[in-house]
């Protein structure tokens, strides 16, 4: 079990509910853009997100963000302890910086006080692409163990200033050496942790690969916040981080559809159905399994622990609750039907 701590509202750790994270990608100084994106985020089920700052101007930027939006807002800041200075001035909740990168050690002193002085947690980021000099040489290349002894440094930094508000990420491109670390992590701290494979890639591939890391760490019970970092719109990693979480269980966010494969057997156009019911299912707020079967024949049964399904035949098709058969629907129908029934379920 790790410690807890707070993200502005959202509790980290101590068996809370494994946060979604994500991070913006327009321009910091673009205010309203990035607003915008960040509503848009939260309205998908982002619960904190992530702002480069890249320079004083973007920092400054900051503050009116802070205001306009109603989630945790960290500060990703390499380097440059003034931006973090200015960060912590302008109202942030978190703040994601290496304290071993940051130079002098006055000037870690007077980060870390000013963070104790207004309860900001610090993220210790380590990815395998920005290791030091000397652990690279130590270890060859960036092994897991070369991982977690990098964040340990930093960590040493903080505990020496008692400043214990802290989580750690310790991210990889490769999906083994992602996970070797974050165990090896877990054996050795209780510092919660935010889970992530870097540099996963585009979809479907960045999909894929972060569903098998992060999933094998979820299921070991490694993790406490989680971004699904791909080359594509921030939504698709606040969807795909969700879908995730709701594959195995660990969390509940609106509709989990599930589908047969097709076959032989199917007589309906069942791949496009899908694709629009996704569209049209996305925006209901009911915590609830959905099925949606290409055979009238075994689709009730096959589908039985669904709350509520459709499945469909040659013109005609069935309409069942839990297995159990509700009505006959005509095929062009269906998807109509279930939407009905979906919006006529109470809200959970």
């Amino acid at each position: 079990m790790t410690r807890k701590i707070h993200i502005g509202s959202v509790a980290i750790g101590s068996g809370s509910p494994v946060s979604v994270q994500s991070m913006t990608k327009t321009p910091t100084t673009d205010i309203e853009a990035t607003v915008r994106q960040i509503t848009a985020l939260k309205e998908a089920g982002c619960e904190i997100i992530r702002i480069a700052v890249l320079n004083e101007d973007a920092a400054n930027a900051l503050g009116k963000i802070k205001r306009a939006v109603s989630i945790p807002v960290i500060a990703d800041i390499h380097f440059d302890w003034k931006l973090a200075l200015m960060a912590i001035a302008n109202g942030i909740d978190g703040l994601r910086i290496n304290p071993g990168n940051i130079g002098a050690t006055w000037k870690v002193k007077e980060l870390v006080n000013a963070c104790q002085d207004k309860g900001v947690p610090i993220r210790i980021g380590v990815n395998a692409g920005s290791l030091h000099k000397d652990i690279l040489k130590t270890y060859g290349h960036p092994t897991p163990e070369a991982i977690v002894e990098s964040a340990a440094r930093h960590i040493e930094i903080l505990e020496a200033m008692n400043f214990n508000m802290i989580k750690v990420s310790l991210k990889a491109s490769n999906v083994p050496a992602t996970v070797e670390a974050y165990r090896a992590f877990s054996r050795q701290y209780d510092y919660p942790l935010h889970i992530g494979v870097s540099e996963a890639g585009p979809p479907p591939g960045g999909i894929i690969k972060s569903a098998v890391g992060l999933g094998i760490l979820l299921y070991e019970g490694i993790g406490d916040t989680m971004r699904v970092s791909l080359t594509a719109e921030p939504l698709e990693e606040v969807r795909t981080a969700w879908s995730i979480l709701k594959s195995i269980g660990l969390r509940k966010h609106g509709i989990d559809l599930i589908s047969c494969p097709t076959c032989g057997r199917t007589r309906i156009d069942l791949i496009n159905l899908v694709k629009e019911a996704e569209a049209r299912l996305r925006p209901l707020k009911r915590n609830i399994t959905v099925a949606i079967m290409g055979c009238e024949v075994n689709g009730p049964g096959e589908a039985k622990e669904a709350d509520v399904g459709i499945a469909g035949g040659n013109g005609i098709g069935l309409l069942f609750k839990k297995g159990v058969v509700i009505k006959n629907v005509k095929e062009a129908e269906l998807l109509d039907c279930l939407v009905e029934t979906i919006e006529g379920l109470s809200e959970e």
